[in-house]
């Protein structure tokens, strides 16, 4: 990492708020002449995501910008179509790249790393094509490093699960508004409150799908009861996948 900084000085770092950037940009604070975090709000991010990116900024000294973003005005996003990450990540790295050309930052990271596949990623495609950079994956390290390394740095996320957009609560084809988001926002924060961590509440038309950890599905069983009627409003109805959901560290 010392040696991409020393050949990359002036570095933007697109941030999520996640243990992967965090770690991401611990390293450019630390090596780079010149950086600054970029945070990109849009309907796909719930609010805690922000604040965990400003939290960790602030504990590290970086400047951290945050652009906004009509993600749903971006042509081939609220379509949904089985690609959209890659019109999604092409709208918010064109921004990005743009904002940080303006401060001075002629290159932007991303966390991407070597457990990521990128064989099968639209997402990454946008990023190649935009010219932005993974030091992370370029450098060899792995998730279990980065939480490692982040954990003895004391970063506050280093155990934090990975977290997919909103947008992947909505089976591909079903077109996204901002009601849909809205809808999954509430459902996920109310379920959080309740002490469920590293799940999934996916919309099926006007009902709802958990998707819990094994070690969750007694708690999940003993709260959705309770949970169904206070969020009857936004779903019809909640049900709980009888299949534990399995963690993704990619």
């Amino acid at each position: 990492m010392t040696a991409f900084f020393q050949e990359n000085p002036a570095v933007g770092v697109a941030f999520s708020g996640g243990v992967d950037s965090a770690w991401l940009l611990h390293e450019a604070v630390r090596y780079a002449r010149r950086t600054a975090a970029y945070f990109v709000r849009t309907p796909f991010q719930p609010a805690f995501e922000l604040a965990d990116a400003a939290d960790t900024a602030r504990r590290l000294g970086a400047t951290l910008r945050v652009i906004d973003v009509d993600i749903l005005a971006a042509p081939g996003v609220a379509a949904n179509p089985p690609d959209r990450c890659y019109y999604c990540k092409k709208a918010l790295f064109t921004r990005l790249i743009a904002a940080a050309a303006a401060d001075g930052l002629p290159l932007v990271a991303d966390g991407s790393n070597a457990s990521d596949d990128a064989s099968d990623r639209p997402g990454m495609r946008a990023l190649r094509e935009l010219g932005v950079r993974s030091p992370l994956r370029e450098c060899g390290v792995t998730k279990s490093e980065i939480r490692r390394l982040a954990a003895e740095a004391a970063l506050p996320v280093w155990n934090k699960p990975s977290y997919a957009c909103l947008a992947t609560r909505i089976p591909a084809g079903t077109a996204i508004t901002a009601g849909d988001l809205g809808r999954v926002a509430r459902g996920e924060a109310a379920f959080a409150a309740a002490g469920l961590s590293d799940f999934r509440l996916r919309l099926r038309g006007g009902d709802g799908l958990l998707q819990v950890r094994r070690e969750q599905m007694a708690l999940a069983q003993a709260i959705l009861p309770d949970l169904q009627l206070r969020l009857a409003g936004d779903f019809g109805s909640i049900m709980l996948d009888s299949s534990a959901r399995e963690s993704r560290e990619t």
